[in-house]
């Protein structure tokens, strides 16, 4: 129960800060990707299936307030919690500096992903002016994550939640 509450506060935050972003920013790139960097940090450091179920519940927070296409965002953040598993059962350590590699690569991922299933994968191909922007978001919200990891990390440790998954857990005990 707390893992959720606490999501579902830094989950308002970061729409409410990605909203309000778009209104004062006109650059839409230089305003990091919050939720990718949640579902990423679910991905490496909680295990079974509330996470899961807690990242496509963000990414349907995010179409609620921003989707065009219902679902899209929650598939997709979905997805970037599956890879970000994956990823952390492949790992020894899942540190700071993996997470912010896994979402700068989400970020892209994310983006491509959202423009070939809203338009065709065809669309793809006209996607080149995109890039530049396209980098300059992944690398901001890269270069913020360390910072909403240890955020997310000092809070759980202040909820009671266990700051570390299961697999570091197991392996740091040996």
């Amino acid at each position: 129960m707390r893992l959720i509450l606490l999501f579902a506060v830094f989950v308002i935050l970061g729409l409410a800060f990605e909203s309000a972003g778009a209104r004062i920013i006109s650059v839409r790139a230089l305003i990091p990707n919050l939720i990718i960097i949640l579902a990423v940090d679910l991905g490496l450091r909680h295990h079974g299936v509330l996470p899961a179920i807690l990242a496509f519940t963000m990414g349907y927070a995010t179409d609620a307030i921003a989707g065009s296409h219902p679902g899209l965002n929650a598939f997709m953040m979905t997805m970037v919690f599956l890879i970000s598993y994956e990823i952390s059962t492949r790992l020894m350590v899942a540190n700071a500096g993996v997470g912010a590699t896994v979402v700068f690569f989400g970020v892209i991922a994310t983006t491509l992903g959202t423009i070939a299933i809203a338009n065709g994968f065809p669309s793809l191909w006209s996607t080149g002016p995109l890039f530049p922007a396209l980098l300059l978001q992944a690398f901001i919200t890269a270069l913020i994550a360390p910072f909403i990891f240890s955020i997310l990390a000092a809070t759980k440790r202040l909820t009671g939640l266990t700051e570390v998954s299961s697999r570091e857990r197991t392996v740091r005990d040996r």
